[in-house]
């Protein structure tokens, strides 16, 4: 077995407290997402067309879209952290740092909420892996600390937590990016694939399989059982949608948006985070097999 008001009148001026700005609601989604294909090559499409395809030096199956589905991070056979995309309808690539783990796919890169940071698995033969950041654009290297859990890395939205599966798959590790201390998250026993944090990190979206279960190659599932756990208690939290449930993932205003098989295409159900049901709306048909990876609308 190798997740505010002052009022004042002409004789008397009066003022009341002051009242918080109430929060707007979230725009409903449209369904617009970032999604990957598996064939001859890899493939990462964003709004409809194809952002990245993988061949040759990037197969090594180390690679993330951005939150904003503009961008991809992918590590190369010789552990070099790129960022792609497309500018005016063509490719673009940028290597913009080294030293990267490589040759494990579940090594994958991290984005930050903003699209604007990128954490990544340092190349290294300890037990505990060291954990490195950098800007997009290649500037601000540096390092977040180490970890037990590199596989599939996740970044709350709120910058604080970095989660990820234990290479033997036996637990989901949680990276405090402040005081740079790992520590492993409750409740969970064995995972092969950490999908997402809510934005403050107390709760982590996991693939989590039995002891006789297929551990995998580690590479981006398609589709797979969502289960959600509290990162301080270790309960696993029921997620209140029917169906054959194909995935799931926070959003960063904490909406978490659960992915449901259909036909001829899946379901997206957005839950508020108390678990209210919010919106259903249906994927496009030509996205049903394959992979979800980012929600960006």
């Amino acid at each position: 077995m190798k997740y505010w008001a002052l009022a004042a009148g002409a004789a008397l001026a009066v003022t009341t407290a002051a009242v918080p700005a109430q929060a707007a609601a979230p725009a409903p989604l449209t369904g617009k997402g970032v999604y990957l294909s598996y064939g001859n090559d890899m493939r990462v499409f964003s709004g409809g067309r194809t952002l990245w395809t993988a061949r040759g030096a990037s197969l090594t199956g180390q690679f993330s879209a951005s939150p904003d589905g503009r961008k991809v991070a992918w590590i190369d056979g010789k552990g070099r952290l790129h960022v792609s995309g497309l500018d005016g309808g063509k490719a673009t690539d940028k290597i913009v740092a080294k030293g990267a783990a490589a040759g494990g796919p579940c090594m994958t890169p991290a984005w930050s909420a903003d699209s604007r940071r990128i954490a990544f698995p340092l190349a290294g033969s300890a037990e505990r892996t060291a954990v490195a950041v950098v800007g997009a654009g290649g500037k601000g290297l540096g390092r977040l600390g180490t970890t037990l859990g590199p596989c599939h890395l996740t970044w709350s939205a709120d910058g604080r937590t970095l989660a990820g599966y234990a290479g033997d798959t036996v637990g989901v590790h949680l990276l405090d990016t402040g005081s740079r201390v790992s520590r492993k998250a409750p409740g969970v026993k064995l995972a092969n694939h950490v999908e997402s944090l809510s934005p403050d990190g107390r709760r982590v979206v996991v693939n989590a399989i039995g002891a006789n279960a297929d551990a995998g190659d580690g590479s981006w599932p398609l589709s797979f059982t969502p289960s959600v756990y509290d990162t301080t208690t270790g309960k696993k939290i029921a997620v209140p949608v029917r169906g054959r449930l194909l995935g799931a993932r926070y959003l960063k205003d904490g909406r978490l948006v659960v992915r449901v098989a259909g036909s001829p295409a899946n379901t997206l159900v957005v839950l508020s985070p108390s678990g209210e049901r919010l919106q259903s709306l249906s994927e496009k048909a030509a996205d049903r097999g394959r992979g979800l990876l980012q929600i960006i609308g």
